[in-house]
């Protein structure tokens, strides 16, 4: 399932309708989403890599974490709270003196949450001149209130282009999110006994038929395979639920 998220993603877009209602929105209440973009550089130094000279994955993500914090705040003006981080991912190594461009940009506000998608970039001064994309992620902030619970969020105004598209991506994944919500959260009996495929459930049939399959294992009743004939090649069947 992790491997196959982009294709997720993709059938998501291709096959789905995801709510894309900015044309119906007030623009003049939407935030436009360059204005929380950001970009820092870091120089990574010998206490942040181990002793092959490797950066610390680690230090990446609290580097990470920090510039996805300021791009959240530009959009609410508070101080906002990382929820959850989705597919982070480690696409190369950097070293000690490899200097690291972190970019953060709101890519969807949605009523009480909004994701910020962060890339990093390395580079070594004076001896590179294309950088290497080596790590992403998306993270989802909220803001809470004095009684701790999620503020209302204004809308984005995503740039044309890139931005559109991080903007519909960002949906596909909130879809995602919800949908292994739901399953995590069902109880044994509220679980459907058949639901037939389409690819507009693809994605809730996946964390439904991990599930199921997590119940099943618990389950002490039922054997797992038998042999038939001592005679012929031994067949995997089940014989008892």
């Amino acid at each position: 399932m992790r491997l196959l998220y982009a294709d997720t993603i993709k059938d998501l877009l291709a096959n789905c309708v995801i709510q894309d209602d900015l044309e119906s929105r007030d623009c003049s209440c939407m935030v436009p989403a360059e204005r929380t973009r950001v970009e820092s550089v870091e120089l990574v130094l010998p206490p942040h890599a181990n002793h092959q000279g490797n950066t610390f994955g680690g230090q990446i993500m609290a580097w990470m974490e920090n510039v996805a914090t300021i791009a959240a705040s530009r959009l609410c003006r508070a101080h906002p709270t990382l929820k959850t981080i989705e597919m982070f991912h480690f696409r190369g190594p950097s070293q000690v003196g490899d200097r690291l461009v972190l970019k953060a940009i709101v890519n969807n506000a949605f009523k009480h949450s909004m994701e910020v998608g962060v890339c990093v970039e390395a580079y070594r001064q004076g001896a590179e001149t294309q950088r290497r994309h080596i790590n992403s992620a998306f993270m989802t902030f909220v803001v809470l209130d004095a009684d701790d619970q999620p503020r209302t969020l204004p809308w984005i105004r995503p740039q044309p282009g890139d931005g559109e598209r991080r903007y519909r991506e960002a949906s596909a994944r909130k879809k995602i999110r919800l949908d292994r919500k739901y399953i995590v959260s069902c109880k044994q009996t509220e679980m459907p006994i058949s639901v037939p495929w389409d690819p507009s459930n693809q994605v809730y049939l996946s964390y439904n038929n991990v599930s199921s399959l997590k119940m099943l294992v618990t389950k002490d009743n039922w054997v797992l395979s038998s042999e038939i004939n001592q005679d012929l090649d031994e067949t995997v069947k089940p014989t008892q639920l």
